[in-house]
Protein backbone atom coordinates (compact mmCIF):
# COMPACT_ATOMS: atom_id res chain seq x y z
CA UNK A 1 0.00 0.00 0.00
CA UNK A 2 1.15 3.31 -1.13
CA UNK A 3 1.27 6.06 1.39
CA UNK A 4 -2.09 8.33 0.57
CA UNK A 5 0.13 11.62 0.21
CA UNK A 6 1.94 9.07 -2.33
CA UNK A 7 -1.26 8.37 -3.57
CA UNK A 8 -2.88 11.79 -3.95
CA UNK A 9 0.14 12.84 -5.77
CA UNK A 10 0.20 10.17 -8.27
CA UNK A 11 -3.84 10.30 -8.76
CA UNK A 12 -3.10 14.45 -9.40
CA UNK A 13 -0.27 13.02 -12.34
CA UNK A 14 -2.99 11.72 -13.84
CA UNK A 15 -5.76 14.17 -13.63
CA UNK A 16 -3.06 16.52 -15.01
CA UNK A 17 -2.56 14.03 -18.20
CA UNK A 18 -6.83 12.99 -18.19
CA UNK A 19 -6.71 17.00 -19.17
CA UNK A 20 -4.24 17.26 -21.81
CA UNK A 21 -5.60 14.63 -23.35
CA UNK A 22 -9.39 16.52 -23.45
CA UNK A 23 -8.00 19.47 -24.43
CA UNK A 24 -8.79 19.57 -27.79
CA UNK A 25 -12.59 18.40 -27.27
CA UNK A 26 -15.30 20.59 -29.28
CA UNK A 27 -18.30 21.74 -28.27
CA UNK A 28 -20.90 18.63 -27.69
CA UNK A 29 -23.07 18.06 -30.71
CA UNK A 30 -26.71 18.86 -30.16
CA UNK A 31 -28.08 15.27 -30.48
CA UNK A 32 -24.98 14.05 -28.34
CA UNK A 33 -24.82 13.87 -24.47
CA UNK A 34 -21.68 13.92 -22.91
CA UNK A 35 -21.36 13.39 -19.20
CA UNK A 36 -18.54 13.07 -16.65
CA UNK A 37 -18.86 10.62 -13.98
CA UNK A 38 -16.76 8.01 -12.20
CA UNK A 39 -17.03 4.95 -13.21
CA UNK A 40 -14.32 2.98 -12.29
CA UNK A 41 -17.11 0.68 -9.83
CA UNK A 42 -18.50 -1.27 -13.44
CA UNK A 43 -17.43 -4.93 -13.22
CA UNK A 44 -20.01 -6.25 -15.85
CA UNK A 45 -22.90 -5.42 -18.40
CA UNK A 46 -25.01 -8.24 -17.59
CA UNK A 47 -27.66 -7.38 -16.01
CA UNK A 48 -28.01 -10.50 -13.76
CA UNK A 49 -24.79 -9.62 -12.30
CA UNK A 50 -24.48 -5.62 -12.27
CA UNK A 51 -24.90 -4.69 -9.01
CA UNK A 52 -23.09 -0.97 -8.87
CA UNK A 53 -23.91 2.27 -9.27
CA UNK A 54 -22.52 3.16 -13.12
CA UNK A 55 -23.81 -0.15 -14.33
CA UNK A 56 -26.84 0.35 -12.83
CA UNK A 57 -26.75 3.75 -15.12
CA UNK A 58 -26.23 2.21 -17.95
CA UNK A 59 -28.39 -0.80 -17.47
CA UNK A 60 -31.24 1.43 -16.95
CA UNK A 61 -31.37 2.60 -20.66
CA UNK A 62 -30.33 -0.69 -22.23
CA UNK A 63 -32.94 -3.47 -20.68
CA UNK A 64 -36.71 -2.97 -20.26
CA UNK A 65 -38.25 -4.99 -17.71
CA UNK A 66 -41.52 -6.55 -16.38
CA UNK A 67 -42.28 -3.35 -14.65
CA UNK A 68 -40.40 -0.29 -14.59
CA UNK A 69 -40.41 3.32 -13.61
CA UNK A 70 -41.26 6.55 -15.61
CA UNK A 71 -38.49 9.08 -15.13
CA UNK A 72 -41.53 12.02 -16.15
CA UNK A 73 -43.45 10.87 -13.30
CA UNK A 74 -41.35 8.39 -10.64
CA UNK A 75 -43.55 9.13 -7.28
CA UNK A 76 -46.20 7.16 -9.45
CA UNK A 77 -44.40 4.33 -8.86
CA UNK A 78 -43.64 1.21 -11.25
CA UNK A 79 -46.07 0.51 -14.17
CA UNK A 80 -46.36 -1.31 -17.20
CA UNK A 81 -43.18 -1.96 -19.28
CA UNK A 82 -42.47 -5.09 -21.07
CA UNK A 83 -45.71 -6.66 -19.28
CA UNK A 84 -48.68 -4.29 -20.29
CA UNK A 85 -50.90 -5.59 -17.17
CA UNK A 86 -50.95 -8.29 -14.68
CA UNK A 87 -53.49 -10.45 -12.49
CA UNK A 88 -53.02 -11.94 -8.82
CA UNK A 89 -54.29 -15.13 -7.72
CA UNK A 90 -56.43 -15.55 -5.34
CA UNK A 91 -53.87 -16.54 -2.34
CA UNK A 92 -51.47 -14.07 -3.12
CA UNK A 93 -48.32 -15.85 -4.46
CA UNK A 94 -48.59 -15.97 -8.22
CA UNK A 95 -48.49 -12.96 -10.59
CA UNK A 96 -49.50 -13.30 -14.44
CA UNK A 97 -48.22 -10.59 -16.66
CA UNK A 98 -49.34 -10.50 -20.05
CA UNK A 99 -46.71 -9.31 -22.39
CA UNK A 100 -46.74 -6.60 -24.92
CA UNK A 101 -46.93 -7.69 -28.75
CA UNK A 102 -45.11 -6.44 -31.39
CA UNK A 103 -41.88 -5.21 -29.64
CA UNK A 104 -38.72 -6.17 -30.84
CA UNK A 105 -35.33 -6.48 -28.98
CA UNK A 106 -32.39 -4.50 -30.05
CA UNK A 107 -31.30 -7.59 -32.53
CA UNK A 108 -35.00 -7.02 -34.08
CA UNK A 109 -35.66 -10.56 -32.58
CA UNK A 110 -39.08 -10.58 -31.21
CA UNK A 111 -39.82 -9.92 -27.20
CA UNK A 112 -41.60 -13.21 -26.58
CA UNK A 113 -42.76 -14.43 -22.89
CA UNK A 114 -40.13 -17.25 -23.31
CA UNK A 115 -37.50 -14.19 -23.53
CA UNK A 116 -38.85 -13.26 -19.98
CA UNK A 117 -39.24 -16.06 -18.35
CA UNK A 118 -35.78 -17.11 -19.03
CA UNK A 119 -33.99 -14.09 -17.92
CA UNK A 120 -35.16 -14.18 -14.36
CA UNK A 121 -34.74 -18.38 -14.11
CA UNK A 122 -31.63 -17.46 -15.92
CA UNK A 123 -30.74 -14.62 -13.29
CA UNK A 124 -31.73 -17.09 -10.24
CA UNK A 125 -29.39 -19.52 -11.70
CA UNK A 126 -26.15 -18.22 -12.33
CA UNK A 127 -26.73 -17.03 -8.82
CA UNK A 128 -24.23 -14.05 -9.01
CA UNK A 129 -23.92 -11.27 -6.16
CA UNK A 130 -27.67 -9.41 -6.95
CA UNK A 131 -29.48 -12.87 -7.16
CA UNK A 132 -30.98 -12.68 -3.86
CA UNK A 133 -33.60 -10.19 -4.68
CA UNK A 134 -35.54 -12.64 -6.88
CA UNK A 135 -34.43 -15.69 -4.00
CA UNK A 136 -35.62 -14.12 -1.31
CA UNK A 137 -39.06 -15.28 -3.10
CA UNK A 138 -38.38 -18.86 -2.79
CA UNK A 139 -36.79 -19.48 -6.33
CA UNK A 140 -33.77 -21.69 -6.28
CA UNK A 141 -32.10 -23.13 -9.47
CA UNK A 142 -33.68 -26.03 -9.03
CA UNK A 143 -37.19 -25.02 -9.13
CA UNK A 144 -37.05 -21.81 -11.43
CA UNK A 145 -38.34 -23.57 -14.22
CA UNK A 146 -41.21 -24.17 -12.45
CA UNK A 147 -42.18 -21.22 -10.50
CA UNK A 148 -41.62 -18.84 -13.47
CA UNK A 149 -42.95 -19.70 -16.74
CA UNK A 150 -44.22 -18.96 -20.04
CA UNK A 151 -47.84 -19.76 -21.57
CA UNK A 152 -48.29 -17.85 -24.85
CA UNK A 153 -48.29 -14.00 -24.42
CA UNK A 154 -48.14 -14.45 -20.37
CA UNK A 155 -45.54 -15.01 -17.87
CA UNK A 156 -46.40 -16.20 -14.80
CA UNK A 157 -44.03 -16.09 -11.23
CA UNK A 158 -45.08 -18.12 -7.89
CA UNK A 159 -43.32 -16.81 -4.75
CA UNK A 160 -42.95 -19.62 -1.87
CA UNK A 161 -45.59 -17.45 0.25
CA UNK A 162 -47.09 -14.68 0.15
CA UNK A 163 -46.16 -11.42 -0.63
CA UNK A 164 -47.27 -7.64 -0.37
CA UNK A 165 -47.93 -7.71 -4.20
CA UNK A 166 -45.93 -3.86 -4.62
CA UNK A 167 -43.03 -5.27 -2.77
CA UNK A 168 -42.64 -8.31 -5.64
CA UNK A 169 -43.44 -5.54 -8.19
CA UNK A 170 -40.82 -2.82 -6.95
CA UNK A 171 -38.37 -5.91 -6.56
CA UNK A 172 -38.83 -6.76 -10.78
CA UNK A 173 -37.60 -2.72 -11.25
CA UNK A 174 -34.11 -3.86 -10.19
CA UNK A 175 -31.43 -3.65 -12.71
CA UNK A 176 -31.70 -7.45 -12.19
CA UNK A 177 -34.92 -7.56 -13.26
CA UNK A 178 -33.73 -6.85 -17.24
CA UNK A 179 -35.17 -8.72 -20.17
CA UNK A 180 -32.13 -10.34 -22.28
CA UNK A 181 -32.68 -11.50 -26.08
CA UNK A 182 -32.80 -15.15 -25.50
CA UNK A 183 -31.45 -16.01 -28.81
CA UNK A 184 -28.93 -13.65 -29.56
CA UNK A 185 -27.31 -14.81 -25.79
CA UNK A 186 -27.58 -18.47 -26.52
CA UNK A 187 -25.40 -18.24 -29.51
CA UNK A 188 -22.90 -16.86 -27.09
CA UNK A 189 -23.08 -19.34 -24.77
CA UNK A 190 -19.87 -20.75 -23.42
CA UNK A 191 -19.69 -24.14 -21.24
CA UNK A 192 -23.12 -23.85 -19.93
CA UNK A 193 -22.88 -20.26 -18.73
CA UNK A 194 -25.72 -18.78 -20.52
CA UNK A 195 -24.04 -16.26 -22.24
CA UNK A 196 -22.68 -14.49 -19.06
CA UNK A 197 -19.30 -14.42 -20.21
CA UNK A 198 -20.14 -12.24 -23.29
CA UNK A 199 -22.88 -10.54 -21.77
CA UNK A 200 -20.17 -8.88 -19.26
CA UNK A 201 -18.99 -6.42 -22.62
CA UNK A 202 -21.87 -6.66 -24.80
CA UNK A 203 -25.70 -5.73 -24.24
CA UNK A 204 -29.09 -8.03 -25.70
CA UNK A 205 -31.17 -5.67 -24.52
CA UNK A 206 -35.11 -3.84 -25.78
CA UNK A 207 -34.25 -0.53 -24.22
CA UNK A 208 -34.00 3.00 -25.35
CA UNK A 209 -30.16 2.57 -26.21
CA UNK A 210 -27.52 -0.33 -26.80
CA UNK A 211 -24.12 -0.05 -25.62
CA UNK A 212 -21.27 0.45 -28.42
CA UNK A 213 -18.52 0.12 -26.25
CA UNK A 214 -17.66 -0.02 -22.87
CA UNK A 215 -13.87 0.56 -21.83
CA UNK A 216 -13.29 -0.14 -17.90
CA UNK A 217 -12.27 3.13 -16.41
CA UNK A 218 -12.60 5.08 -19.49
CA UNK A 219 -15.99 5.80 -20.82
CA UNK A 220 -19.44 3.73 -21.71
CA UNK A 221 -21.19 4.84 -25.39
CA UNK A 222 -24.57 3.98 -25.82
CA UNK A 223 -26.64 4.72 -29.02
CA UNK A 224 -30.22 4.64 -30.01
CA UNK A 225 -31.95 1.17 -30.21
CA UNK A 226 -33.50 1.54 -33.41
CA UNK A 227 -36.06 -0.55 -32.47
CA UNK A 228 -37.15 1.48 -29.30
CA UNK A 229 -40.59 1.07 -29.15
CA UNK A 230 -40.95 4.50 -27.20
CA UNK A 231 -40.59 7.89 -28.50
CA UNK A 232 -37.30 8.34 -30.32
CA UNK A 233 -34.58 9.39 -27.78
CA UNK A 234 -33.71 13.06 -29.00
CA UNK A 235 -29.83 12.12 -27.85
CA UNK A 236 -28.69 9.94 -30.73
CA UNK A 237 -25.34 8.80 -28.48
CA UNK A 238 -24.64 9.32 -24.92
CA UNK A 239 -21.10 9.04 -23.83
CA UNK A 240 -20.38 8.79 -20.20
CA UNK A 241 -16.29 9.58 -19.34
CA UNK A 242 -14.62 8.35 -16.47
CA UNK A 243 -13.29 11.66 -15.18
CA UNK A 244 -12.38 11.40 -11.36
CA UNK A 245 -11.30 14.64 -10.13
CA UNK A 246 -14.09 17.39 -9.25
CA UNK A 247 -11.80 20.07 -10.90
CA UNK A 248 -11.33 18.43 -14.07
CA UNK A 249 -15.19 17.76 -14.57
CA UNK A 250 -15.37 21.47 -13.65
CA UNK A 251 -13.38 22.24 -16.05
CA UNK A 252 -14.33 20.38 -19.02
CA UNK A 253 -18.31 22.01 -18.10
CA UNK A 254 -17.17 25.78 -17.86
CA UNK A 255 -15.35 25.35 -21.59
CA UNK A 256 -18.47 23.64 -22.86
CA UNK A 257 -16.91 19.72 -23.22
CA UNK A 258 -18.84 17.90 -21.33
CA UNK A 259 -22.54 18.56 -21.13
CA UNK A 260 -23.15 17.39 -17.21
CA UNK A 261 -20.79 16.94 -14.57
CA UNK A 262 -21.95 14.46 -11.91
CA UNK A 263 -19.10 14.61 -9.28
CA UNK A 264 -18.77 18.22 -8.01
CA UNK A 265 -17.36 18.99 -4.75
CA UNK A 266 -18.87 21.04 -2.54
CA UNK A 267 -16.04 24.40 -3.95
CA UNK A 268 -16.74 23.83 -7.67
CA UNK A 269 -20.56 24.01 -7.12
CA UNK A 270 -20.09 27.43 -5.58
CA UNK A 271 -17.52 27.89 -8.20
CA UNK A 272 -19.80 27.47 -10.90
CA UNK A 273 -23.14 28.85 -9.12
CA UNK A 274 -24.68 31.57 -11.37
CA UNK A 275 -22.33 31.09 -13.82
CA UNK A 276 -23.35 31.89 -17.36
CA UNK A 277 -24.68 28.76 -19.23
CA UNK A 278 -24.41 26.61 -16.14
CA UNK A 279 -27.22 25.50 -14.00
CA UNK A 280 -26.46 23.83 -10.49
CA UNK A 281 -29.57 20.52 -10.07
CA UNK A 282 -29.71 19.29 -6.31
CA UNK A 283 -31.82 16.08 -5.48
CA UNK A 284 -32.05 13.95 -2.59
CA UNK A 285 -30.87 10.50 -3.60
CA UNK A 286 -31.01 7.15 -1.18
CA UNK A 287 -27.24 6.21 -1.57
CA UNK A 288 -25.82 6.18 1.89
CA UNK A 289 -21.91 6.40 3.03
CA UNK A 290 -21.38 3.94 5.35
CA UNK A 291 -18.34 1.94 7.34
CA UNK A 292 -18.24 -1.28 8.13
CA UNK A 293 -15.72 -3.79 9.80
CA UNK A 294 -15.24 -7.43 9.59
CA UNK A 295 -16.37 -9.42 12.35
CA UNK A 296 -13.71 -12.44 11.87
CA UNK A 297 -11.41 -9.73 13.09
CA UNK A 298 -10.68 -10.44 16.73
CA UNK A 299 -10.87 -7.07 17.89
CA UNK A 300 -13.60 -6.24 15.63
CA UNK A 301 -15.73 -8.39 16.87
CA UNK A 302 -16.19 -6.91 20.37
CA UNK A 303 -19.27 -5.26 20.77
CA UNK A 304 -17.83 -2.72 22.77
CA UNK A 305 -15.07 -1.85 20.01
CA UNK A 306 -18.33 -1.21 16.95
CA UNK A 307 -19.67 0.74 19.52
CA UNK A 308 -16.77 2.47 20.14
CA UNK A 309 -16.19 3.48 16.06
CA UNK A 310 -19.33 4.89 16.11
CA UNK A 311 -18.39 7.58 18.67
CA UNK A 312 -15.02 8.00 16.53
CA UNK A 313 -16.66 9.27 13.39
CA UNK A 314 -16.88 13.71 12.97
CA UNK A 315 -20.18 13.39 11.35
CA UNK A 316 -20.97 17.35 12.04
CA UNK A 317 -17.69 18.19 11.16
CA UNK A 318 -17.21 16.55 7.64
CA UNK A 319 -21.47 17.27 6.96
CA UNK A 320 -19.91 20.77 7.49
CA UNK A 321 -16.95 20.99 5.51
CA UNK A 322 -15.72 19.35 2.70
CA UNK A 323 -19.00 17.21 2.35
CA UNK A 324 -21.67 20.49 3.11
CA UNK A 325 -24.28 20.29 0.75
CA UNK A 326 -23.76 17.05 -0.55
CA UNK A 327 -24.54 14.77 2.75
CA UNK A 328 -26.27 15.05 5.53
CA UNK A 329 -25.93 13.20 8.19
CA UNK A 330 -28.32 10.30 8.57
CA UNK A 331 -27.28 7.17 10.92
CA UNK A 332 -29.96 4.39 10.05
CA UNK A 333 -30.17 1.71 6.76
CA UNK A 334 -33.31 3.48 5.55
CA UNK A 335 -32.79 6.32 3.67
CA UNK A 336 -35.24 9.36 4.33
CA UNK A 337 -38.41 9.15 2.10
CA UNK A 338 -38.68 5.14 2.52
CA UNK A 339 -41.32 3.21 4.89
CA UNK A 340 -40.09 2.86 7.69
CA UNK A 341 -37.07 5.98 8.28
CA UNK A 342 -36.11 7.51 11.48
CA UNK A 343 -34.19 10.53 12.07
CA UNK A 344 -32.75 9.59 15.04
CA UNK A 345 -28.93 10.12 14.77
CA UNK A 346 -27.36 9.20 18.11
CA UNK A 347 -23.83 9.32 17.75
CA UNK A 348 -21.61 12.08 17.39
CA UNK A 349 -17.79 12.67 17.86
CA UNK A 350 -16.72 11.51 21.60
CA UNK A 351 -12.99 10.25 21.54
CA UNK A 352 -13.72 9.85 25.62
CA UNK A 353 -16.62 7.56 25.49
CA UNK A 354 -14.60 5.93 22.46
CA UNK A 355 -11.44 5.09 24.75
CA UNK A 356 -13.93 4.28 28.16
CA UNK A 357 -15.93 1.38 25.79
CA UNK A 358 -11.75 0.35 24.43
CA UNK A 359 -10.67 -0.06 27.60
CA UNK A 360 -13.87 -2.07 28.67
CA UNK A 361 -13.13 -4.35 26.14
CA UNK A 362 -9.78 -4.89 27.01
CA UNK A 363 -8.06 -3.54 24.04
CA UNK A 364 -5.20 -1.30 23.81
CA UNK A 365 -3.50 0.31 20.69
CA UNK A 366 -3.97 -1.87 17.15
CA UNK A 367 -4.19 -1.55 13.74
CA UNK A 368 -6.08 -2.16 11.16
CA UNK A 369 -6.81 -2.06 6.92
CA UNK A 370 -9.30 0.07 5.76
CA UNK A 371 -10.33 0.19 2.05
CA UNK A 372 -11.62 2.98 0.11
CA UNK A 373 -12.10 3.94 -3.70
CA UNK A 374 -10.33 6.43 -5.12
CA UNK A 375 -12.68 9.50 -5.39
CA UNK A 376 -12.12 12.38 -3.45
CA UNK A 377 -14.94 12.72 -1.24
CA UNK A 378 -13.97 9.50 -0.06
CA UNK A 379 -10.27 10.05 0.48
CA UNK A 380 -11.58 12.67 2.43
CA UNK A 381 -13.82 10.79 4.65
CA UNK A 382 -10.92 7.90 4.68
CA UNK A 383 -8.08 10.74 5.80
CA UNK A 384 -11.04 12.02 8.90
CA UNK A 385 -11.18 8.53 10.19
CA UNK A 386 -7.33 8.23 10.13
CA UNK A 387 -7.72 11.23 11.86
CA UNK A 388 -10.21 10.80 14.82
CA UNK A 389 -9.52 6.95 15.31
CA UNK A 390 -5.84 7.72 16.24
CA UNK A 391 -6.74 9.51 19.10
CA UNK A 392 -8.46 6.96 20.81
CA UNK A 393 -4.99 4.19 19.63
CA UNK A 394 -6.58 3.00 16.47
CA UNK A 395 -4.05 3.34 13.24
CA UNK A 396 -5.98 3.03 10.05
CA UNK A 397 -4.06 2.05 7.23
CA UNK A 398 -5.61 2.88 3.99
CA UNK A 399 -5.91 0.55 0.91
CA UNK A 400 -7.12 2.90 -2.08
CA UNK A 401 -8.18 1.21 -5.38
CA UNK A 402 -10.69 1.52 -8.08
CA UNK A 403 -14.14 0.35 -7.07
CA UNK A 404 -13.97 -2.82 -8.67
CA UNK A 405 -10.58 -3.61 -6.64
CA UNK A 406 -11.68 -2.66 -3.34
CA UNK A 407 -15.83 -4.02 -3.91
CA UNK A 408 -13.39 -7.38 -5.09
CA UNK A 409 -11.63 -7.92 -1.51
CA UNK A 410 -15.18 -6.62 0.44
CA UNK A 411 -17.15 -9.20 -1.23
CA UNK A 412 -14.41 -11.57 -0.50
CA UNK A 413 -14.56 -10.64 3.08
CA UNK A 414 -10.96 -9.61 2.74
CA UNK A 415 -10.82 -6.23 4.53
CA UNK A 416 -10.74 -5.12 7.86
CA UNK A 417 -12.70 -1.87 7.18
CA UNK A 418 -14.57 -1.17 3.96
CA UNK A 419 -15.16 2.73 3.37
CA UNK A 420 -17.96 2.74 0.97
CA UNK A 421 -21.62 3.42 -0.39
CA UNK A 422 -24.82 1.81 -0.76
CA UNK A 423 -27.70 2.61 -2.53
CA UNK A 424 -31.62 1.08 -2.63
CA UNK A 425 -32.29 -1.70 -5.66
CA UNK A 426 -36.39 -1.18 -5.35
CA UNK A 427 -38.53 1.02 -3.35
CA UNK A 428 -39.07 -1.08 -0.73
CA UNK A 429 -37.76 -0.70 3.31
CA UNK A 430 -36.82 -4.58 2.26
CA UNK A 431 -34.03 -3.47 -0.10
CA UNK A 432 -31.76 -2.27 2.88
CA UNK A 433 -33.41 -4.85 5.61
CA UNK A 434 -32.38 -7.56 3.55
CA UNK A 435 -28.99 -6.48 3.39
CA UNK A 436 -27.71 -4.56 6.10
CA UNK A 437 -29.50 -7.07 8.79
CA UNK A 438 -30.51 -10.17 7.21
CA UNK A 439 -27.93 -13.03 6.96
CA UNK A 440 -29.32 -16.73 7.31
CA UNK A 441 -26.48 -18.59 6.50
CA UNK A 442 -23.07 -16.50 7.67
CA UNK A 443 -20.64 -19.51 6.16
CA UNK A 444 -18.22 -19.00 4.06
CA UNK A 445 -19.51 -21.09 1.83
CA UNK A 446 -22.51 -19.87 1.63
CA UNK A 447 -20.86 -16.79 -1.09
CA UNK A 448 -24.06 -14.72 -0.31
CA UNK A 449 -22.08 -11.54 -1.73
CA UNK A 450 -25.12 -9.34 -2.47
CA UNK A 451 -25.77 -9.03 1.60
CA UNK A 452 -23.50 -6.60 3.30
CA UNK A 453 -24.48 -8.15 6.58
CA UNK A 454 -22.75 -11.11 5.10
CA UNK A 455 -19.87 -9.35 3.60
CA UNK A 456 -18.66 -8.48 6.97
CA UNK A 457 -19.23 -11.75 8.60
CA UNK A 458 -21.89 -10.52 10.88
CA UNK A 459 -24.90 -13.24 12.23
CA UNK A 460 -27.20 -10.57 12.68
CA UNK A 461 -27.73 -12.05 16.87
CA UNK A 462 -31.83 -12.17 15.63
CA UNK A 463 -32.51 -9.23 13.59
CA UNK A 464 -32.24 -12.17 10.65
CA UNK A 465 -35.99 -13.34 11.70
CA UNK A 466 -37.15 -10.02 12.36
CA UNK A 467 -36.43 -8.64 8.74
CA UNK A 468 -38.20 -11.95 7.61
CA UNK A 469 -41.24 -11.04 10.02
CA UNK A 470 -41.45 -7.25 8.13
CA UNK A 471 -41.54 -8.27 5.23
CA UNK A 472 -44.13 -10.29 4.87
CA UNK A 473 -46.57 -7.97 7.21
CA UNK A 474 -49.32 -6.93 5.72
CA UNK A 475 -50.36 -4.02 7.77
CA UNK A 476 -48.48 -1.01 6.59
CA UNK A 477 -48.51 0.49 10.03
CA UNK A 478 -47.30 -2.30 11.81
CA UNK A 479 -45.16 -2.47 9.50
CA UNK A 480 -43.72 0.23 9.45
CA UNK A 481 -42.91 -0.48 13.30
CA UNK A 482 -40.85 -3.29 12.57
CA UNK A 483 -38.91 -1.55 10.94
CA UNK A 484 -38.50 1.55 13.14
CA UNK A 485 -37.76 -1.13 16.01
CA UNK A 486 -35.05 -2.99 13.83
CA UNK A 487 -32.88 0.05 12.86
CA UNK A 488 -33.11 1.35 16.88
CA UNK A 489 -31.57 -2.51 17.60
CA UNK A 490 -29.40 -2.22 14.28
CA UNK A 491 -27.41 0.86 15.80
CA UNK A 492 -26.79 -0.13 18.63
CA UNK A 493 -25.40 -3.62 17.88
CA UNK A 494 -24.71 -4.02 14.43
CA UNK A 495 -21.00 -3.57 12.86
CA UNK A 496 -22.14 -1.07 10.51
CA UNK A 497 -21.99 3.03 11.07
CA UNK A 498 -24.33 4.41 9.23
CA UNK A 499 -22.69 8.33 8.76
CA UNK A 500 -24.61 10.00 5.63
CA UNK A 501 -26.61 10.15 2.95
CA UNK A 502 -26.49 11.73 -0.63
CA UNK A 503 -27.37 14.99 -1.74
CA UNK A 504 -26.32 14.84 -5.29
CA UNK A 505 -25.43 17.80 -6.52
CA UNK A 506 -24.67 17.98 -10.45
CA UNK A 507 -23.55 20.63 -12.91
CA UNK A 508 -25.05 20.87 -16.56
CA UNK A 509 -24.88 23.46 -19.19
CA UNK A 510 -27.95 24.76 -19.01
CA UNK A 511 -29.25 24.21 -22.36
CA UNK A 512 -29.45 20.46 -21.04
CA UNK A 513 -33.30 19.79 -20.37
CA UNK A 514 -34.90 16.57 -18.88
CA UNK A 515 -32.25 15.33 -17.03
CA UNK A 516 -33.82 13.28 -14.31
CA UNK A 517 -31.25 11.33 -11.68
CA UNK A 518 -33.48 9.14 -10.45
CA UNK A 519 -34.58 10.22 -6.69
CA UNK A 520 -34.15 8.10 -4.00
CA UNK A 521 -35.28 4.89 -6.17
CA UNK A 522 -33.66 4.69 -9.83
CA UNK A 523 -31.02 5.28 -11.81
CA UNK A 524 -30.43 7.82 -14.12
CA UNK A 525 -32.91 8.20 -17.48
CA UNK A 526 -31.33 9.32 -20.29
CA UNK A 527 -33.92 9.17 -23.05
CA UNK A 528 -36.09 11.97 -22.49
CA UNK A 529 -33.19 14.22 -22.59
CA UNK A 530 -33.10 17.61 -25.09
CA UNK A 531 -30.70 20.13 -25.58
Amino acid sequence: MKPLKNLMASVAVGLAVGVTAVAGWAETPANVLVIANRIDDITTLDPAESFEFAGSDVSRNVYSKLVNFDPANLDAGYGPDIAESWTVSDDGRTITFKIAQGRKFASGNPIRAEDVAWSLQRAVMLNKTPSFILTQFGFTADNAKDTIKADGDTVSITTDKRFATSFVLNSLTATIGGIVDKELVMQHEVDGDMGNAWLKTNTAGSGPYTVVSWKPNESVTLKVNPNWWGPKPAMERVIVRHVQESATQRLLLERGDIDVARNLNPSDIAGITGKDGIAVDSELRGRLMYVSVNQKHPILSKPEVRQAIKYLIDYEGMQNSFLKGQYVVHQNFLPATFLGAVDENPFSLNVEKAKELLAKAGVGPFEIEAGVREAQERLEIAQSLQNTFAKAGIKLNLTVGTGKQILSRYRARELDMYIGAWGPDYPDPHTNAGTFAYNPDNSDEAQATGLLAWRNAWDTGGLTEKVAAAVVEGDRAKREQMYHEIQAEFRETSPFAIMFQRIEQSGRRDNVKNLNLGGAITAVSYWPVTK
